[in-house]
């Protein structure tokens, strides 16, 4: 990537963000370039409809970085940057330190973009902690808040438990939000996080399983098509729970899905690494599972794939 990000995140470096996290409440304030910066939008999208191949997913970044210099208060782009950024962390990289970058670019940009909602961000500059301030979001916010949640959860949770819990607060408050002004966003994607969230708790935290297979249940209802909630729930419940039979049973239809069976779902580049990730856990079966588990469902390994 080029070094234009550097100038355009609110905070470069992760450890110039005051021990929190990457990113800083700032009131937005327009470039006066709209006008140049709609001119480059569609090809930051045309790149971005090939996201699902690394080097058009990092154009795409490039040409929306583009756009911000233009117009740091496009919407679009800064929602654009966060989810990209997260995608490229999530589905690109197998090193940690790799993901806590790009996680970290993806919380600088969400920052900006939850920005634009001024009277977050005064709230914020005053003093008020971000889980309150969202109090004050409106429906526009939801991308933002969604994506920026999404990337702090996941770049506290490589790093470790206390980086976890420390901004637990924050990423709850955000998803609290996007299902209160928008429970169907990202096809059900509160509903998703919430599945995940109780299974993942440590037992000391609130961990909650039968919590965590109905909203499994009602993300994958409502967005049956969208292959990560099937993933997760493999990984996160069935692994929690010693429940092989489950787990073979979303990992076997991950595998045998259409990632483009829902083409006007937009969601053919994730499904398409939903399926990576379907494949790699299949490989770790026999670790994921304890062995009195295995014997219980008479499977050498390999039930999934048949």
């Amino acid at each position: 990537m080029s070094g234009r990000f550097t100038a355009i995140l609110l905070c470069a470096a992760l450890a110039g963000c005051g021990g929190k996290h990457p990113g800083t409440y700032q009131a937005a304030a327009s470039a006066g370039g709209s006008s140049d910066a709609s001119s480059l939008v569609s090809a930051a999208d045309e790149a971005w409809d090939g996201r699902a191949d690394e080097a058009k997913l990092t154009e795409a970044l490039d040409r929306y970085a583009e756009v911000i210099a233009a117009d740091p208060t496009n919407r679009h782009a800064l929602v654009r940057l966060t989810r990209g950024w997260y995608f490229w962390g999530d589905a690109f990289a197998t090193d940690k330190e790799v993901k806590v970058e790009r996680w970290g670019e993806a919380i600088g940009f969400g920052t900006q973009c939850i920005s634009l909602n001024a009277k977050i961000a005064d709230a914020v500059s005053q003093g008020t902690k971000e889980k309150d301030a969202v109090d004050m979001a409106i429906a526009s916010d939801v991308p933002c808040l969604y994506w920026t949640a999404t990337a702090l959860g996941k770049w506290g949770k490589i790093q470790s438990l206390s980086k976890t819990l420390k901004h637990l607060p924050t990423v709850k408050a955000y998803i609290s939000k996007v299902d209160e002004l928008d429970p169907e966003f990202y096809h059900y994607g509160p509903a998703r996080y919430w599945g995940a969230y109780y299974a993942a708790l440590p037992s000391f935290a609130g961990q909650d399983f039968d919590k965590s297979a109905e909203y499994f249940e009602a993300t994958i209802e409502g967005a049956p098509y969208y292959l990560a909630s099937r993933v997760l729930r493999a990984e996160y419940h069935s692994v929690g729970t010693q429940d092989v039979v489950q787990f073979d049973k979303d990992i076997k239809f991950v595998l045998a899905a259409d990632a483009d069976a829902k083409p006007d779902a937009g969601v053919t580049a994730e499904n398409l690494k939903e399926q990576d990730k379907a494949r790699a856990l299949l490989e770790i079966r026999h670790e994921l599972f304890d062995k009195k588990a295995l014997e219980a469902v008479g499977s050498d390994g390999e039930s999934a794939a048949d």
